[in-house]
């Protein structure tokens, strides 16, 4: 009997503990999808001329720095970078032109829904009166808490200030 009932503990034990890998690995691809969709959409903020910019209610001529940070997709269950067709994130744009300092730069943030397609669609809620009523609009009721919550992880803000120092060192020289 001993025997046996060594044999189930180890049997439960083992079928944690693969239980618990089978977790990890499952929770691996999001993390990865979310780093991919903050690299794209950065890439897209980044790279959005001024004109475009402006068709988002912000006006300025100089380079924007982004951190990005998504929170939400459509479809919600997307597994791949090819299944997504919105991102719903947390944005922060830095000006370069206005100050070569981080702390004192002009900047836009807040959430944002973004489209990937070509081209990318850019959807940001106008600052003001009404704002919350505009955010909720915007992103699904799914994810309206996340929509007001702030950055969750400095990584992403911590590698746009490195970007914007980098950026603003070369535009001074």
């Amino acid at each position: 009997m001993t025997a046996t009932r060594r044999g189930l503990v180890a049997a439960t034990i083992t079928l944690a503990g693969l239980s618990l890998a089978g977790v990890m690995l499952f929770a691996q691809p999001s993390s990865e999808l979310d780093e991919q969709l903050a690299a794209q959409v950065t890439l897209i903020l980044e790279r959005a001329s001024p004109g475009e910019h402006h068709a988002h209610g912000h006006g300025f001529d100089s380079r924007a720095v982004c951190a990005v940070e998504p929170f939400g997709t459509e479809p919600p269950d997307a597994a791949s970078l090819v299944e997504v067709e919105w991102v719903y994130a947390r944005h922060m744009c830095a000006i370069t032109g206005e100050s070569p300092d981080w702390a004192a730069s002009v900047r836009a943030s807040g959430p944002i829904a973004v489209k990937l397609g070509i081209p990318p669609q850019v959807e940001v809620p106008e600052s003001g009166a009404g704002y919350p009523d505009r955010v909720r609009r915007l992103i699904p009721e799914r994810y309206h808490r996340q929509a007001f919550e702030n950055f969750q992880d400095d990584t992403a803000i911590e590698a746009a200030r490195e970007r914007f120092a980098l950026a603003t060192s070369s535009t001074a020289q």
